[in-house]
């Protein structure tokens, strides 16, 4: 049979990474037309041996750890804002479920939507190329492809990003400190100091606390404050000899045996040379870079927080922090494959000047120091939901468009509180029975549970957001 169009040539689609972007990306790839009628040719390369990236446990025996993931972790967001769109966790699933659920939510997506024929797992991807004007792709078996779009959905989890204060080198080298990407389970240490405040170090100084004689909890901007075992101080300005730790306020703590610096991860693309992204901090725009920078904290200069200005066949999922990643990341993918399909939609010079007008805003914010630009960068919270909404928004014409709810938006800005209430209904025994056969009805019924939560949050005198606040 004779081809009467030959202008529909396949195209190859290169996904990096099977974790939560990575499925999302190969599934909105799956509900296009032109995967449907064979015109699209979707490969997923995975390094590990299922699917899941953080999600997916693993000793943590390499350096370093494959995952992150501590044997407690639960969720910092409920789990119906958390699900992606049209597929939400089973009934009765925990609020904050605990990360073997949602590895389980994840490979029963990746079964529901038939992805792994799409995914080679123990395929690490070794480099990324431009070739030809195509995407040149070698990965750990040897194998060299060719393919017209690259989505890198490597996840931001894996290289751990240590504090500069003065002596933490040294804790290091002799093993008196480790990332908290090493932690699995509460040990006695005994003294041990806690580094970072976010929710691994929080829940790793509670957990901590529960078996050790003494937790010191360092946060930055944190208030002097000791509650039994727990001694909550700020930031970390220096670490001495004998286990001795010097304050920014200029307190010290003698005698600690052990720290767990709880500080975060860099983002890493090992698979681009340098000449493909430079790391380090930008010089000063305007004018914009012509070269992409890996700042650790993100890439500069994309557009959309996706795409680089010059070469929109290359895209970047689940850059920005601070999200509900899930949904976010199927917006950014619809983005990448309209412009895919339709590529006058990208229009550079716009971009550019959107992002230079960000640039600009932030640099008003944090004044001329170029890394506290470069960390705030991809930071969103409430303007999350504005940023999902324009993607889909961008993509109407290829997809339907989707709005973020309402009620998701309350409920985000209520995530903390939340927590604090499903902790006591866990703790005093009533957590199953409040969410027993809750789903079966549909979304609704989560919301209304949701709802309940916050009416019980109230009842325990905590501060509880409402629609207005929410938005600011």
């Amino acid at each position: 049979m004779y081809d009467l169009n030959p202008q529909r040539e396949l195209k190859r689609i290169c996904i990096i990474g099977a974790g939560p972007s990575g499925l999302a990306a190969l599934k909105i790839i799956k509900d296009t037309q032109q995967y449907k009628t064979g015109l699209w040719e979707p490969v997923a390369f995975e390094a590990r041996e299922n699917i899941g990236g953080i999600w997916l446990p693993a000793p943590p025996t390499d350096d370093p750890p494959l995952t992150s993931l501590y044997d407690s972790l639960t969720t910092n967001l409920p789990h119906p804002i958390m699900s992606y769109t049209g597929f939400p966790f089973p009934p009765s699933t925990p609020v904050y479920p605990h990360a073997s659920i949602v590895q389980k939510y994840l490979l029963s997506y990746t079964e529901h939507f038939g992805l792994i024929p799409h995914i080679k797992f123990k395929t690490s991807v070794e480099s990324v190329e431009r070739k030809s004007g195509k995407w040149q792709v070698k990965v750990s078996t040897g194998e060299s492809s060719l393919f017209d779009l690259v989505m890198v959905c490597n996840g931001s989890y894996r290289v751990p990003r240590y504090p500069n204060a003065q002596g933490v080198e040294n804790w290091l080298k002799s093993g008196k400190a480790t990332h908290s990407a090493w932690y699995r389970k509460p040990r006695n240490l005994g003294k041990v100091l806690v580094v970072g405040g976010g929710p691994s170090g929080s829940d790793i100084s509670a957990e901590m606390a529960s078996v050790s004689p003494t937790i010191v909890h360092s946060v930055t901007g944190g208030k002097y404050e000791d509650i039994g075992n727990l001694k909550k101080r700020g930031r970390v300005s220096r670490f001495e000899d004998n286990g001795r730790v010097v304050f920014e306020d200029g307190t010290v703590e003698e005698d600690i045996n052990h720290c767990i610096l709880a500080t975060g991860y860099e983002t890493a693309f090992p698979f681009f040379s340098e000449s493909g992204i430079r790391k380090g901090v930008p010089p000063p725009v305007p004018p914009l870079p012509s070269e992409l920078y890996n700042t650790t904290y993100g890439v500069f200069p994309l557009a959309k927080h996706i795409f680089p200005l010059h070469d929109p066949s290359l895209a970047f999922l689940r850059i920005p922090s601070r999200v509900v990643p899930f949904p976010l990341v199927e917006a950014q993918a619809r983005a990448i494959l309209h412009v895919f399909v339709h590529p006058g939609a990208f229009n550079s010079t716009q971009e550019a000047i959107d992002v230079i007008t960000r640039y600009e805003e932030l640099r008003s914010q944090t004044g001329d120091d170029l890394r506290s630009i470069a960390k705030a960068w991809d930071v969103m919270r409430v303007e999350q939901f504005d940023y999902r909404d324009e993607l889909h928004e961008f993509a109407a014409g290829t997809f339907e468009v989707v709005k973020v709810e309402e009620w998701e938006k309350v409920m985000y800005k209520n995530k903390n509180v939340l927590r604090t209430v499903w902790r006591e209904l866990e703790r005093s025994g009533e957590a199953d029975e409040w969410v027993k056969g809750v789903g079966e009805n549909g979304t609704h019924e989560w919301v209304s549970l949701l709802g309940r939560m916050l009416d019980k949050a109230k009842e325990m005198r905590l501060p509880v957001f409402d629609l207005q606040q929410a938005r600011l």
